[in-house]
């Protein structure tokens, strides 16, 4: 499971001394751990729900990145970037641009969607589709794109 993999690799970045592995790893599995926990009752998470955790994690770290870096902290913003590479390797390969357009244009084959509330089942039909393989704001103005609005 993806967990042991991160519990497998922080020991390994431990042992190597590697500082900016082992802090992320540690970030990754307290925002693991805090998810299993939220809600009425503690659980275990799905493999799935791992990845959309570390999904999340890295996300924050490249707006951070971004924040750092248009308030001139370059440093800050550079092991931010940094922390979100390392993430990166857990989670799927993101879609191109091409491969994106492709697959909204397939998810959204043979959907008879126009007006108003296309944009809600069309945003369901793609990410299932695309499985966490695209951010969903990238994947939201494609389909916006595509619907022509």
């Amino acid at each position: 499971m993806l967990k042991d993999r991160l519990v497998t690799d922080l020991r390994g970045a431990m042992k190597a001394r590697d500082e900016l592995v082992t802090s992320t790893l540690r970030m990754a599995l307290a925002a693991v751990r805090n998810a299993e926990v939220s809600g009425e009752q503690a659980r275990e998470l799905s493999e799935d729900e791992v990845q959309a955790v570390l999904a999340a994690e890295a996300k924050k770290r490249r707006e951070a990145a971004t924040a750092f870096g248009n308030a001139g902290r370059a440093e800050q913003a550079e092991r931010e970037r940094a922390e979100e590479q390392v993430l990166a390797g857990y989670l799927p390969a993101q879609l191109s641009d091409d491969e994106l357009v492709r697959a909204v244009t397939e998810a959204l084959a043979g959907m008879d969607l126009t007006g108003r509330g296309a944009m809600g089942p069309a945003m369901k039909a793609v990410q299932a589709a695309v499985a966490g393989r695209a951010e969903g704001g990238r994947v939201a103005a494609e389909v916006r794109r595509q619907l022509g609005g």
